[in-house]
């Protein structure tokens, strides 16, 4: 009798164990790779069912399985080899995990792969050779990883490429032979922040395909920039900035038309666009701010984009006047796109009477993709001041000299200097879309009317079918971000004193209260962070960038910098803070603003004030701690409010935590604890037990500044 029950028993078991079939043996391979999983997602990955095509995260085409995609789950462990026996496997997004380890060479058995996702992890060592076999290959994006090493040469053979994105690793050596005759079918390409070297290849030049920017910045590329380059598509943004490349530009092609913002970083280039005449040693340093004639509208200067077209005689009067290099080119240039253009509009009618905006698409230039022509009534219409009248006009404003501040997906920043001195920033917000101004008007003179020792002022917009401004005061000391942690790649810096970011605070919390309690709507910022707090004069904190998100939706325009994700996968919350800026020049994670975001935002449809208080929360951690938002531990990232967290459970010293630049102000860490608890009662769970703003400045307000 017992022989028989442990027969049954045991056919019983293997019975069981066999319940699933091979596809399913070859995912729960790869859940077992998987060291932690805080979410559960795994969780209904069970040997019990009869194939995987329930499982979470698992989509199958007539039982096989098609698609891996478990994104944003933090997932810790290795990507398994197993994922490859998968016949019938086309596309594995994986991105934005913790995953760690090499990318297993039997993963390219699974030929058939059409995207390979698993940007935002900790992914280490070189790129397999086996990813040539990937002949069906569209999207790979591998980056925000620690990936090294060169590129295989067989990637060349994933002629149906379409996306390639490995920007933020440490890929080094020159691009593959054959990389632009080859990968013809790329429409996006991004290879910045790594160490990729040698010369740029010429053969980039064949990739017609190509859409939105080219970019190669921040590598150790050399030599001369090829003039095959103009051979890409006229509307393609080539960044080649902070390169080692040298000698002059060429004047072909699609690389007529750039603004000094796509070569600047790289000391030994000469010639238009740039002010370094040819022959002559380049007298601004890589780090150096990009200086734009002061006839050229600002908007010219960021993305570099716009062919100069549509300027008024006099102003081209102006260029020849003030500008050093390169005025014989742009002023006929300028000469012909008037007449082409501005001429055939002379018989439209302008503005209706006692109108201030157009209700046809004007000629405003600010370097746009398609550029239109300047009307030549628009010269009778001015800004619309918000407050105060303006010293200024629209017409003082386009011939300002500019320099960029910074780029996001909500626009470009520019610094604008007047004639007299006067300093302002401008953001431009789109190039078109919708045209519903009755509710733009309505929401800027709302926000315009907000009055706040640490709020900026905004103090004027511009309206128009294809250009929507917004001028703001100009705040001298740049952001909070910078202030804490410097600026890549420039001197050290001067840290805060703790009497100093604690002022800073009070500030912050101030403002807030007065967005949360006595603004006519009780607003909620909706996104505080370190880049939007500016720094005055006195080092008195500005809160700024208040209402952008929902202006910038009510324009309707196409942000600036494009997300560096396909479309497909639905990713709104990345903003490429890469332009070369005065003020912050921050290349950041695809979940940097996520750490600001408080979790209960992915919930919640209606905007709450806690949000708020969480997002100033993190920034109290970050100025305590000095540590990035995206915390780096060994092979893993973590975000500073999970960092904080693991640093109580484990008991790590408060000296282990502090800011090194924080040492000297010992005396004052009841003060520094103190702030440290009340950021701690911001960011809990719950949104009752958050405090409100009101009570977290009554607190510090009994700190002392001295």
């Amino acid at each position: 009798m017992l022989a028989l029950f442990l027969f049954i028993f045991l056919f019983s078991s293997q019975n069981l164990v066999d319940c699933v079939n091979d596809e399913g043996y070859a995912l729960l391979s790869f859940k077992q790779s998987i060291t932690e999983d805080p979410l559960g997602s795994l969780t209904n990955w069970n040997s019990s069912d009869e194939t995987p095509c329930s499982w979470s995260g698992v989509t199958c085409k007539e039982q096989k399985v098609v698609s891996v995609s478990i994104p944003k789950q933090k997932l810790k462990g290795f990507v398994s080899p197993s994922l490859g026996s998968l016949s019938q496997l086309r596309h594995v997004n994986l991105r934005n995990n913790k995953l760690f380890g090499g990318l297993p060479f039997e993963l390219f058995r699974a030929q058939g792969l059409q995207s390979l996702v698993l940007y935002g992890n900790s992914l280490s060592e070189s790129v397999p050779f086996d990813i040539g076999k990937l002949s069906y290959l569209q999207n790979l994006d591998l980056s925000q990883n620690l990936l090294n090493g060169s590129l295989p040469s067989s990637l060349v053979q994933c002629k149906r490429l379409r996306s390639l994105v490995l920007s933020q690793n440490n890929f080094s050596g020159g691009l593959p032979d054959g990389f632009g005759i080859s990968l013809v079918s790329l429409e996006k390409l991004d290879i910045s922040i790594n160490r990729f070297s040698g010369p740029v290849p010429s053969d980039l030049g064949n990739l017609s395909n190509l859409q939105g920017t080219a970019d190669l910045s921040h590598n150790l590329f050399s030599g001369s920039i090829p003039a095959s380059l103009g051979n890409l598509p006229e509307k393609v943004y080539i960044d080649l900035t902070y390169n080692n490349l040298t000698g002059p530009i060429p004047q072909t092609g699609a690389l007529i038309n750039r603004g000094p913002t796509a070569f600047i970083g790289n000391p030994g280039l000469c010639g238009p666009p740039l002010k370094n005449q040819c022959g002559i040693s380049a007298s601004s340093p890589s780090s150096s701010i990009p200086f734009l004639p002061s006839d050229v509208p600002p908007q010219y200067g960021g993305d570099g984009k716009g062919a100069r077209r549509g300027l008024s005689k006099g102003s081209i009067v102006a260029i020849v006047v003030g500008d050093v290099i390169g005025i014989c080119f742009f002023g006929l240039l300028f000469m012909y796109c008037y007449s082409r253009v501005c001429g055939m509009r002379k018989g439209e009618n302008g503005f209706g009477s006692g109108k201030k905006l157009k209700a046809r698409k004007d000629c405003l230039c600010f370097g746009k993709d398609e550029s239109e022509t300047l009307s030549e009534k628009v010269e009778q219409y001015d800004l619309v001041p918000l407050g105060m009248q303006l010293g200024y006009d629209l017409e003082e404003l386009l011939k300002a000299s500019a320099f960029v501040l910074g780029k996001s997906g909500i626009g470009i920043v520019y610094k604008v200097v007047l004639e007299d001195g006067n300093t302002l920033a401008v953001r431009r917000l789109g190039e078109g879309g919708t045209q519903r101004f009755k509710e733009f008007q309505k929401e800027v003179e709302a926000i315009g009317k907000l009055r706040h020792p640490n709020i900026v002022t905004l103090r004027a917009y511009y309206w128009s079918v294809d250009e929507k401004l917004l001028i703001y005061d100009y705040i001298q000391n740049g952001n909070l971000a910078t202030a804490i942690h410097g600026k890549p790649g420039t001197v050290p810096f001067t840290p805060l004193s703790w009497p100093s970011r604690l002022k800073i605070m009070k500030g912050v919390a101030k403002g807030m209260v007065y967005l949360h309690e006595f603004s006519p709507k009780k607003y909620v910022h909706g996104d505080l962070k370190p880049t939007n707090i500016l720094l005055g004069q006195n080092m008195e904190a500005l809160i700024s960038d208040f209402g952008l998100g929902r202006l910038a939706n009510i324009a309707g325009g196409t942000p600036i910098v494009e997300s560096s994700r396909m479309a497909s996968e639905n990713i709104h919350e990345k903003l490429q803070d890469n332009a070369p800026s005065e003020v912050t020049a921050v290349n950041s994670p695809a979940n940097l603003r996520s750490c600001y975001q408080d979790p209960e935002a992915l919930k919640a449809i209606k905007p709450s004030q806690k949000w708020d208080v969480y997002s100033y929360g993190v920034i109290l951690l970050e100025m305590i701690s000095g540590r990035p938002p995206i915390v780096q531990l060994d092979t893993t990232q973590m975000d500073i409010v999970h960092w904080f967290q693991l640093c109580i459970e484990e008991k790590t010293p408060f000296s282990e935590v502090l800011d090194p630049y924080l040492t000297k102000d010992v005396d004052r860490e009841d003060e520094i604890i103190a702030v440290l608890k009340i950021a701690m009662t911001c960011i809990q769970s719950s949104p009752e037990r958050k405090p409100s703003m009101r009570h977290i400045f009554d607190a510090l307000e009994r700190l002392s500044t001295k």
